[in-house]
């Protein structure tokens, strides 16, 4: 598997308007882009610092699985996920599953920012829910 950096680390919150300023205000970080990913059931804000990005997720729907994330974690949000940047989610996800790692994604789908992105089960991973991400951009 080939990674080349953290690309982000994502952060469950229950409230962007709520998390947003925490990071402005306290960290004196500058959020460049908010979106929805409508798939995914989130609203997304993102920050940088250095290279890599920090990624806030917003549920929009209850059913979706950063709600139930939050709601495990007694209505508190927490780290979600790091993901890892590659120039080739679907050679890195063969790879995993050949090492017998268990996939949440058998294979690439769009995620926020335009990126293609892949999980790997925390079950697999040590316990930590793990994103493999391509900017098909950069292809």
């Amino acid at each position: 598997m080939e990674l080349s950096q953290i690309e982000h680390i994502g952060i469950a919150c229950p409230s962007l308007e709520e998390a947003i300023p925490f990071y402005e205000n306290v960290l004196g970080l500058k959020c460049y882009n908010i979106e929805v990913v409508e798939d995914q059931k989130v609203k997304t804000a993102f920050f940088k610092i250095g290279e890599v990005k920090l990624e806030l997720l917003e549920p929009t729907s209850e059913e979706s699985t950063i709600a139930k994330f939050i709601e495990k974690n007694g209505g508190r949000g927490g780290m979600h996920h790091i993901a890892f940047k590659t120039k080739d989610v679907a050679a890195c996800l063969a790879d995993a599953e050949s090492k017998g790692v268990r996939l949440i994604d058998a294979a690439p789908r769009k995620g926020a920012e335009g990126l293609n992105i892949a999980f790997l089960h925390p079950k697999s991973t040590c316990g930590v829910l793990t994103e493999i991400c391509e900017n098909p951009k950069e292809k």
